[in-house]
């Protein structure tokens, strides 16, 4: 406790005694001595006429004022000391209570201030007691609590035992101040990996993210901010030294340490250890949706006992991860796009083919949802349109340019050759009968090519049995 606060406890005291002696304390005045081991209290009295009604517990006559200042006149103000030992015995009491409240709250708000710098701090305590599950422990100037939905349900210390925990929260109440302690936070095993692991202490190596559920499992996905420095290694420790005072310390805790990518894919496959990972197929990108295929064998250990492994992986890449065998792989109904995607992943990379502007890099998503607001999406109708029709659905010249230059650089455009041939056959198909044809209509036996009409059972040059249907065009 500063001096300040003490020398200003005394204050409140003292003015306390005297509001219960004189029934206010407007008038009161507490004057301490310089090298301050001297306290006095007085009264400010206002100086009147003694001709007149006044109230001597705020005022004093002239006459008695000159007795204590000859120089005193009427409307002037004059301290008079009052002795302590004139304060009844209820004010003593009322002081005393006030002096001990008074200190009770200045050690709460020196503790607040002390304890709630070390949120996110692990303490070690020891264990005092047990209520209603929740567990107190000695921290030396407080009492902190473990409460039961911070314990992880593997754990059991007896009493005077050891514990280490974190403290989440710090708050004041009218019984004093309560430190929250936890054992089950993700940063609780992120704090123990700090001491445990120089590197990640001095940011070497940094962890990504820690999912956990307290007493089973926990995922830690690691990264190095140096190329020689090999993460999961560093964390594991010579001979798994390190990760063992981990596990240790987590009462036998599983810990999965893996190597952070940015590559989705990579990820999720490390995010599944301790299952070995086949493929990994994005089938959603906007939506987080990914499969995972493994072999028989590997799949109850990438689910894990009641899913949890998989659940896990799910949390820490923030994707909806569903595993597959190879087998109920090549039973899935994938849709079209899926199954193209697919082909790109195990084709690395090579051969890509784009039917929509949007699917192409380097495009600008303001263009791109523009041509799909037109309608407009599909890179052979934008192909389609002329300059001038660009520009009335609103795609600058600099747009077409750059989006040209782009479609050139990553697709192979074929342009078709039509002979006259070519537009007489496709005429006779698709369009009107020549005028001078005849009432029978030709084709084309599908087995030789030579001609046959409607009112023929067989080819009469190769013998192919032959029959006719026709399609209503209103269907």
């Amino acid at each position: 406790m500063s001096e300040e606060l003490i020398l200003k406890t005394i204050e409140d005291v003292l003015i306390a005694a005297y509001k219960r002696s004189f029934g206010h304390d407007e008038n009161a005045v507490v004057r301490f001595s310089e090298d301050n081991n001297q306290v006095s209290i007085y009264a400010k009295k206002k100086i009147v006429d003694a001709d007149n009604h006044y109230d001597p517990t705020t005022e004093i006559e002239l006459e008695e004022a000159r007795e204590l200042n000859p120089d005193a006149e009427i409307n002037d103000e004059i301290l008079i000391e009052v002795d302590p030992k004139e304060f009844d015995r209820g004010s003593v009491q009322i002081a005393k209570q006030k002096a001990n409240q008074s200190i009770r709250d200045i050690q709460k708000d020196t503790l607040y201030a002390e304890f709630i710098e070390k949120i996110g701090e692990v303490v070690v305590g020891y264990y005092q007691r047990e209520k209603n599950g929740t567990i107190f422990v000695d921290l030396g100037k407080v009492e902190g609590k473990l409460l039961k939905k911070f314990q992880s349900p593997r754990e059991e210390f007896p009493v005077g035992d050891r514990i280490k925990s974190l403290i989440v929260e710090v708050k004041k109440d009218k019984n004093g101040l309560d430190v929250i302690l936890s054992r089950t936070h993700t940063d609780f095993v992120r704090a123990i990996f700090e001491v445990e692991v120089p590197e990640i202490y001095d940011k070497v190596v940094e962890i990504h993210k820690i999912v956990r559920e307290p007493g089973y499992r926990t995922k830690l996905a690691v990264y190095s901010n140096r190329d020689d420095v090999d993460p999961v290694g560093a964390c594991v420790g010579l001979k798994g030294v390190r990760i063992l005072a981990v596990i240790k310390e987590l009462e036998g805790e599983k810990i999965d340490i893996l190597k952070y990518e940015p590559d989705p894919r990579k990820f999720i496959k490390n995010a599944l250890s301790p299952a070995e990972v086949r493929d990994v197929i994005i089938l959603d990108e906007a939506k987080h949706q990914a499969l995972a295929v493994v072999s028989e064998s590997q799949l109850s250990l990438a689910i894990g006992k009641q899913g949890l492994n998989v659940r896990l992986a799910n949390r820490l890449v923030d994707w909806n991860i569903d595993v597959k065998t190879d087998a109920q792989f090549e039973e899935m109904d994938i849709a079209a796009e899926s199954r193209r995607k697919v082909d790109e992943l195990f084709d690395d990379g090579y051969g890509q083919e784009y039917t929509l502007v949007s699917q192409l890099p380097g495009v600008e998503p303001a263009v791109a949802a523009l041509l799909l607001e037109h309608n407009k999406d599909f890179i052979e109708d934008f192909l389609a349109l002329s300059d001038e029709e660009l520009l009335e659905i609103g795609l600058s010249a600099e747009q077409q340019a750059a989006l040209k230059s782009i479609i050139e650089e990553h697709i192979e455009i074929v342009e078709e050759e039509y002979s006259e041939d070519t537009e007489t056959e496709a005429e006779g198909d698709f369009g009107e009968a020549p005028e001078d044809a005849g009432e029978a209509e030709e084709y084309e036996c599908p087995e030789c090519g030579s001609k046959i009409t409607i009112d023929m059972t067989s080819c009469p040059n190769c013998g192919i049995g032959l029959s006719f249907e026709y399609e209503d065009d209103n269907q």
